[in-house]
């Protein structure tokens, strides 16, 4: 089989099975479990509270001891355990614990599959910044097409969207030992290690480099974002059957099918990194994405399901630049900069500070904030004055990045020679 189809194949399932319930067990947990609202949101701290360790732990791992593709195989398949094990929960604190264990094995496979993908295609001679984008892609195509699997099958509120996410993840496990081998880079050097290379804490040595650590810092702070906008957007949209004039609206009645249109723009600006990154470079891209997500969190304030859905639906639209142009554009910059020794360590690395620190952070402040300032007494929720708030943030954000992120692009440079020589056992 052609290597990119293998990949694309690889990514389509990646994705699928977090697509499966990430965005309708919401329902599952009012509908039929109803289950507190405030135990529902220790269930998406999980992902985080998993991603402050287990990507960087797990990348050591690859780097050192296992073939990267079999132990991505092998969290699959125990994840596979846990998700079809997670309808036999019966009680919230037990559901947490559960739900805990399954992102423990899912959350390090995002940036496993990425130094699979990574060394595969460095292996053929392939460019990753042109070539990866494309593949990736598939990996929202997949949320997609598992979301519309579930909405449209009618398990919305029920269990068996757990049973397509682990049948997904057991097929994903399986698969991935026909990968093509990502063997360990670190394992045989023994002679002159320090006891950093030894614990396999190499990767930290990015933040020596004053514009590697700002650049980590900022993108700690857009996990932060991406964070705000998973956990309040679907409820931003049910909040408006409580009023009148837009509870029989299409978006009120179908929310996630609405918000599914931020991962359709996915598929469309993921294509548009390799033109961006290597004319325009890291900082560019990185700028217009903290723009762009000033601009999906302000148009979410002066939008409703009614007159004002347009505003809704471009803000959807725009979420897509908003992600690709930190997540994957800053995925590759990571891969451009590190060492290649050290390559499963330092994706890593950057899932630790986006989707670890950053989105435990997004999710505490933000949680504080909304209560503290823009709630009532009542509970109701200050919907303008909370996307306001979030959009100034990014815009913030974007005003302090310029100035202190120096790094300087050079077009013919934007990648570094790579090849067998990257990717080899030392």
């Amino acid at each position: 089989m052609n290597l990119k189809l293998r990949l694309t194949l690889m990514n389509f399932l990646q994705f699928f099975i977090w697509g499966a319930w990430l965005i309708t067990i919401g329902a599952y947990w009012f509908q039929n479990k109803q289950w507190s609202g405030t135990s529902f949101g220790a269930i998406f701290s999980t992902m985080g509270i998993s991603a402050l360790f287990m990507p960087a732990l797990m990348g050591v791992v690859a780097d050192k001891w296992i073939n990267a593709e079999k132990l991505y195989g092998m969290l699959h398949i125990a994840g596979a355990g846990m998700l079809f094990y997670v309808p036999q929960v019966n009680d919230p604190h037990t559901m947490f614990w559960v739900m805990l264990v399954t992102m423990i094995f899912y959350m390090p496979t995002i940036s496993l599959a990425i130094a699979v993908a990574y060394n595969a295609l460095k292996r053929d001679g392939l460019d990753v910044v042109r070539d990866y984008p494309p593949i990736r892609v598939w990996g929202t195509v997949g949320f997609i097409a598992a979301l519309w699997t579930t909405s449209l099958s009618g398990l919305e509120t029920s269990s068996g969207q757990f049973y397509i996410a682990s049948a997904a993840s057991l097929t994903l496990g399986l698969y991935a030992f026909t990968l093509p081998p990502c063997p360990p880079t670190l394992g045989t050097q023994t002679q002159n290690r320090s006891m950093i290379d030894v614990l396999g804490l190499s990767s930290f040595r990015l933040f020596r480099d004053r514009n590697m650590a700002v650049f980590f810092i900022f993108a700690m702070l857009l996990g932060a974002a991406l964070q705000l906008t998973n956990a309040y957007g679907d409820t931003f949209l049910h909040d408006f059957a409580n009023v009148d004039a837009y509870k029989d609206t299409l978006a009120v009645k179908y929310p996630a099918i609405i918000m599914s249109l931020s991962q359709v723009s996915e598929t469309l600006f993921i294509l548009t990194i390799p033109f961006f990154l290597k004319r325009f470079g890291i900082k560019t891209v990185m700028t217009i994405s903290m723009l762009a997500w000033f601009l999906r969190f302000g148009l979410f304030a002066y939008g409703n399901p009614g007159p004002g859905l347009w505003m809704i639906v471009l803000s959807c639209i725009v979420y897509g630049m908003a992600f690709d142009f930190f997540n994957i554009s800053g995925s590759l910059f990571v891969e451009q900069q590190a060492d290649p020794k050290i390559r499963a360590s330092a994706q890593g690395l950057y899932m630790l500070m986006t989707n670890g620190i950053g989105a435990v952070l997004g999710s505490l402040v933000a949680g504080f904030v909304i209560d503290h300032f823009f709630t009532d007494a009542a509970g109701v929720k200050n919907w303008q004055g909370i996307w306001i708030c979030f959009a100034l943030y990014a815009l913030a954000m974007a005003a302090a990045f310029i100035p202190l992120f120096k790094h300087r692009h050079t077009p013919h440079k934007a990648v570094p020679a790579h090849g067998m020589a990257d990717v080899e056992n030392p």
